[in-house]
């Protein structure tokens, strides 16, 4: 194969390393332009430091990445700063703006095909939890299916495809007391129920976030801590733009989540506040990546 662009997600050089030989290649080889993607949050920064040194990223990033691409706003959170990239690796970043749910609904024909009926739920009257993988969701999901729910309005647990048989059947049991909760272990697109949510509870992974911020849901995040702090430093900034509540981990209980759902919250103004041109800036990014002087090879790689 001979690619115009590779875009590599997240860990420079593979998750074992498996990537190491590829670039190789493709850097002699002098036709393909290589690009790192990256969330908005790593880890927090004395961690990044230690784990980027030992498994020399930055080394990996000068020689075989022509850019890196950020997929969030420095408003945000400036990891390019919080991490001290050497330079010659902050020259190549560039932020894409988040990535709008909104427009990929559009582009996709998905606003034709809402399948919330089909669970007896309708639009703006129902409170969602998620818990991303559902791996490590367990109390905040025992929590949200034990609170109690604002009045007439129904609550959906969303659990994720990795949550453990046990705790899934734990849950159902504790769900069955509130004929107004459900759980769901599967839901074909999950944006679906975002978008359709009067408001989110929340771990704090990068997609469920961009997906509530994207609609504008009122929500609450209660990250893990472990084993990243990700979650958490994500969390704290939205926090401090007014943009999401925050409960730490320690602080969840099925009493702290009735209190919340029992006050008024407004939607988030969103827009206008966060870059969230990212599905527009990243086909112009890789035209322009794409069409530019083929890529050299530096010395001693």
């Amino acid at each position: 194969m001979r690619p115009d662009v590779l875009i590599v997600d997240n860990v420079p050089r593979g998750a074992l390393r498996e990537l190491d030989s590829t670039l190789h290649h493709l850097r002699k080889a002098g036709r393909t332009r290589c690009v790192l993607g990256l969330r908005d949050v790593i880890d927090e920064p004395a961690a990044v430091k230690i784990e980027w040194n030992r498994l020399a990223n930055e080394e990996a990033i000068r020689d075989f990445y022509d850019e890196v691409w950020v997929y969030s706003d420095p408003a945000v959170y400036n990891l390019v700063l919080e991490y001290r990239f050497s330079e010659e690796v902050a020259s190549k970043v560039r932020f894409t703006g988040y990535l709008d749910q909104r427009a990929r609904f559009e582009l996709s024909g998905e606003n034709e095909a809402c399948p919330l009926a089909a669970h007896h739920l309708r639009e703006g009257e129902y409170v969602l939890c998620t818990v991303g993988g559902g791996q490590d969701g367990a109390s905040l999901a025992e929590a949200f299916v034990q609170a109690e729910l604002p009045t007439h309005m129904p609550g959906v647990l969303l659990t994720g495809p990795f949550m453990p048989k046990d705790l899934l059947l734990r849950l159902q049991h504790l769900a069955s007391a509130n004929p107004r909760m459900r759980v769901l272990e599967f839901f074909a697109e999950p944006a679906h129920l975002m978008r359709g949510a009067a408001r989110v509870i929340m771990m704090g992974g990068y997609n469920s976030v961009c997906e509530a911020l994207s609609f504008e849901k009122p929500m609450l995040i209660a990250p893990r801590v472990k084993p990243r702090q990700e979650q958490m430093i994500r969390a704290q900034a939205l926090h401090a733009m007014g943009l999401a509540d925050l409960l730490w981990p320690e602080q969840v209980s099925p009493n702290a989540l009735t209190r919340w759902l029992s006050q008024d919250r407004q939607p988030p103004e969103v827009h206008g506040r966060i870059d969230f041109n990212g599905l527009s800036a990243v086909p112009a990014m890789f035209e322009r990546l794409a069409s530019g002087p083929t890529p050299e090879m530096r010395s001693g790689v």
